[in-house]
């Protein structure tokens, strides 16, 4: 459950840089099929372990998990967005800067479809991910549920309302934030599209960031999930379940992706998760296509 891949302001394309670029995105390729990473991978900062709850590959590597967002405390941090300062000193941390960023221009051509080799199909993709994974407070998405348009803001519980109304993890094999993958594969929509674009050195920053590392741990995770994706999480003798989105690596990779496209798409990320209702949780794990009609249970997120 991956989301979109972007680049940024770096417009330098050199024969080199192509292929640096090229090498790094086998070598990307090559980890995700492996599924394994030595936890002290080049260019992650010492471990700075923190106790979360959440157990290797969920966690993900130790020395970026203490940036991820933690469970929420009070009523009031519910679905609250990270805002601006949070998003830019995270970037910071995981090796992004708003340098790195798209361009106004480029964003726009990215997300409309146009630019050179741009596809509204793929950028249709793109931005139902970006809605998705900020679906925050002042950020609802809309879906049909028993006929009317229903709004839900269900961002801190991992979970969100597909468009014909049934509940679901964002990394539910339904959901365009799992079939974006292949749009950010080696060799995929995105990278090709940077390249054609002028953004060449921004993915070179994404790759040299800890998207790399965490993406290794993101899709380790993701193969272990079953239909359901969620993730149990075990603090104080207390487990709970929270969609796959909100687990340590996807939740760094996904932000990533967001800064790079546009910063204030990451500043509107979740700041803390909540743990899925019991019953919520129990539903959606017995169900074989992970998904339940958000009907059912919408009273259990008023």
């Amino acid at each position: 459950m991956r989301v979109i891949g972007f680049a940024g302001s770096g417009h330098r394309r050199g024969a080199t840089s192509r292929r640096r670029t090229t090498s790094l995105l086998a070598l990307v390729g090559a980890c995700l099929l492996s599924l394994t990473v030595p936890q002290t991978a080049s260019g992650e900062p010492a471990a700075d372990t923190v106790a979360t709850g959440f157990a290797i590959p969920f966690s993900g590597a130790p020395g970026y998990e203490h940036l991820a967002p933690t469970q929420m405390t009070s009523p009031g941090q519910l679905n609250q967005p990270l805002g601006q300062q949070a998003a830019d000193e995270i970037a910071g941390q995981i090796g992004l800067n708003r340098a790195d960023a798209l361009s106004e221009q480029q964003y726009r051509d990215l997300t409309s479809g146009g630019g050179v080799g741009g596809s509204l199909e793929d950028a249709e993709v793109i931005n139902a991910c970006v809605q998705i994974l900020t679906n925050t407070n002042g950020r609802p998405v809309y879906s049909n549920v028993d006929g009317n348009s229903t709004p839900s803001v269900l961002a801190s519980y991992g979970l969100y309302v597909n468009p014909s109304g049934q509940l679901e993890s964002p990394a539910n094999a339904d959901a365009p934030t799992r079939q974006v993958n292949p749009l950010l594969a080696p060799g995929g929509f995105v990278g090709t599209w940077m390249r054609n674009n002028g953004a060449t050195q921004t993915l070179i920053a994404l790759y040299q960031s800890a998207y790399t590392v965490q993406a290794v741990y993101g899709f380790a995770s993701q193969q272990i999930s079953g239909a359901a994706q969620l993730v149990t999480n075990t603090k104080g003798g207390v487990s709970s379940e929270v969609g796959m989105s909100m687990a340590p690596p996807l939740w760094i990779v996904n932000f990533a992706l967001l800064y790079i496209l546009n910063p204030s798409l990451a500043a509107a990320m979740p700041a803390r998760w909540a743990p899925i209702p019991s019953a919520v949780a129990d539903a959606v794990k017995s169900s074989p296509t992970g998904q339940v009609p958000f009907s059912d249970y919408a009273s259990y997120f008023q």
